[in-house]
């Protein structure tokens, strides 16, 4: 049963990204980014890691893609405006095949991995070693990507407005 459930979220979770790719509309693909954000945190809970599955639903796919949606909204951007893209089928087509080397190497990665012998840790997903790892081994490169999606957000804001005015 777990095998098929994790089939089921990872075809969700493909999908929802190749929408996200090729979906015109900003709200359209980032609605498409919510469903795979959705079936990620599914795999989370297929691994037992409760507090990943509730960070993934209650941040992620509650409160980042919430201000996403929003501020593309808010942007009003409209049909007009949105860039011609005459050859995008071929550009998809030509982006697939660059990545073919890619996913080669991670299909190699995947097969050469180590088989889990011995269960997972009793506190597998729990908060407490999470918080511990995050905020001693990972602080510096988590508050740069928090900085770095700050400063995103607001280029994104002052681009948009800069041709309306």
């Amino acid at each position: 049963m777990n095998d098929l459930l994790f089939i089921f979220l990872s075809f969700f979770a493909l999908l929802g990204a190749f929408g996200m790719i090729v979906l015109h509309q900003p709200v359209h693909s980032a609605l498409s980014l919510i469903v795979t954000l959705l079936a990620l945190a599914g795999l989370f809970a297929l691994l037992n890691a409760s507090f990943l599955f509730a960070v993934q639903i209650i941040v992620y796919a509650g409160a980042i893609l919430t201000l996403f949606i929003f501020i593309i909204m808010f942007l009003n951007v409209k049909e007009s405006n949105l860039p011609k893209e005459p050859n995008k089928t071929l550009y998809l087509f030509l982006g697939g095949i660059v990545l073919i080397p890619l996913n080669l190497l991670v299909v190699r990665a995947f097969y050469a991995m180590p088989l889990l012998r011995e269960p997972l840790a009793e506190d597998f997903g729990e908060i407490k070693p999470l918080g511990a790892e995050l905020f001693t081994k990972w602080l510096l490169p988590f508050e740069l990507i928090s900085l770095l999606l700050l400063v995103a957000l607001i280029g994104a804001v002052v681009f948009a407005r800069k041709d309306e005015v």
